[in-house]
């Protein structure tokens, strides 16, 4: 068995799709290190002949087309992929990236074989994310929220990680269970990360692993409906995981971002809010151990939104 997988979501990018594989085909020892790339139609409208073309001619990797039966979401859609890659560690990337350095792969082996904080073993490796056109360093890309403090770091120990651009052990999936697939929009990193961590793991930054991302680094415009789903989802995981606290102060300083990212859309915040009054209803709490806390701590984790 071979120790890596590759699983691709298409999000109606068929060129970019084409490119990304092509991109997997010039990496260093590819034919020796992949058990099988996945490339998951996600319900796209656009023609993808191309891609499973390629798929189907290059046989010198493991490449596997597979149409899913509907829009599955980013969540559910990695879940479905996940039954057909079969390697020791997945690397989930989004279809609008390529992989910079040649060594990529050798990398993302390397980099579990370390230990973490107070020996924990690795969990999540969470790569370095440069816009592909500028080479400038994406922001929301850098699994910390110091960013100043963090963004020249080889490597560090974080508690988050970059949903469009890491690697994950299979085992640990199999251990605390996949994606939370009710997140359809954001903030699965952060439910999956606290779980992971409980487990007594630790989540990885390591910057010889770059990603080059196509999207603008003027930003795209965020729909109301995206915020709410990403205000509401972080609610829930401060509900679930962290002291009280954080959960109302999760709340409170997210509507006010909502309120000025969408122009102060009433409709919006008021059905946000509404969502998070259900919470406690809906969500059952397993707070963070004692242990957990003290690691987020180590980590300079921000916690209050």
């Amino acid at each position: 068995m071979k120790p890596l997988s590759f699983v691709i979501i298409t999000y109606n990018r068929p060129d970019d799709a084409l490119e990304l594989l092509q991109n997997i085909s010039t990496l260093n020892e590819a034919k020796e290190l992949l058990q099988d790339v996945i490339v998951v139609n996600n319900a796209s409208t656009s023609d993808y002949s191309a891609v499973q073309q390629y798929a189907a001619t290059h046989t010198e990797l493991p490449f596997q087309y597979i149409d899913a039966p509907s829009n599955l979401g980013v969540t559910k859609g990695r879940n479905f992929a996940l039954q057909f890659a079969k390697g020791e560690i997945i690397i989930f990337l989004d279809d609008d990236a390529v992989l910079q350095n040649k060594d990529a792969l050798q990398n993302v082996v390397r980099s579990f074989t370390t230990t973490g904080i107070d020996n924990k073993p690795i969990g999540i490796v969470s790569f370095k994310v440069l816009y592909y056109d500028t080479l400038d360093m994406q922001v929301n890309g850098l699994p910390h929220k110091m960013y100043k403090q963090y963004k020249d770091k080889q490597e560090f120990f974080t508690y988050y990680f970059a949903g469009g651009a890491h690697a994950i052990r299979r085992n640990i999936l199999e251990e605390v269970g996949n994606l939370p697939e009710e997140f359809f929009y954001g903030m699965e990193e952060y439910d999956l990360s606290y779980r992971i961590l409980e487990k007594g793991y630790c989540i990885k930054y390591d910057a010889s692993i770059v990603m080059l991302h196509k999207e603008s680094p003027l930003g795209r415009k965020t729909k109301a409906d995206k915020l709410r789903m990403m205000w509401v989802n972080k609610a829930k995981v401060a509900y679930r995981y962290l002291p009280t606290m954080y959960y109302c102060s999760t709340a409170i300083m997210w509507s006010f971002q909502f309120l000025k990212e969408t122009k102060f859309n009433l409709k919006g915040y008021i059905e946000g809010w509404k969502q998070i009054f259900a919470i406690p209803k809906k969500e059952k709490r397993t707070p963070l151990s004692r242990e957990t806390m003290l690691y987020l701590e180590k980590v300079q984790a921000r916690l209050w939104y």
